[in-house]
């Protein structure tokens, strides 16, 4: 696994023993990433169950001005460490461990906003459905943003969003989707005050 272009490119990413983690395949990273080509440029991005940091990275070689990186696990988030001052982007890095939904209620709660977001969490759990049904629902995400959602090909995601269009969807292999969702209109600040 390595960084395909940019400012790291070609620098190899470490990755963890075991199965606990699934890195995004280098072939369905650079799939992603040219079909984000441009948007990627100058955009804050959250990284949820981040696992290596892999997406999130990517995204700051690509031009990303910084991102955040969430992840419960001791181990991922010590890689995510490693691998960002690997690349020397740990500048543009902040690195959460917690549990993603308590982290996104506390940026939610910090007034951050996100221009892209990754969610790459373990499949068959539920968790993208969940992660889903928040970031709809969240003040996190700016009018126009990208979510990326990594998910198990047979998943049945909601369809009945406030804020979300899910404008692509492709099938990589036996076991992998990738769903592309854009924010429609603006999560409903003024209802929340």
């Amino acid at each position: 696994m390595r960084i395909i272009t940019g400012l790291a490119r070609g620098c190899k990413l470490k990755t963890p023993k075991g199965r606990e983690t699934r890195p995004t395949a280098d072939r369905i990273k650079e799939s992603l990433f040219n079909i984000l080509g441009g948007a990627v440029s100058d955009t804050l991005v959250l990284d949820i169950f981040a696992g290596t940091g892999n997406l999130g990275l990517e995204a700051l070689s690509r031009g990303a001005a910084q991102a955040v990186f969430v992840d419960q696990s001791l181990e991922s988030v010590q890689l995510i460490k490693d691998n960002a001052m690997h690349t020397r982007l740990a500048a543009k890095a902040e690195i959460m461990k917690s549990d993603v939904f308590a982290a996104l209620q506390r940026l939610e709660r910090s007034g951050r906003e996100f221009s892209l977001v990754f969610c790459d969490p373990p499949y068959n759990k539920e968790l993208c459905q969940r992660a889903l049904r928040f970031l709809d629902r969240a003040a996190l995400l700016t009018d126009g943003a990208l979510l990326i959602v990594e998910h198990a090909r047979e998943d049945v995601l909601p369809n009945d969003w406030e804020s979300l269009e899910l404008v692509r969807n492709q099938t990589y292999g036996a076991t992998t989707q990738i769903s592309i969702f854009r924010r429609i209109r603006a999560a409903l600040k003024e209802a929340k005050k």
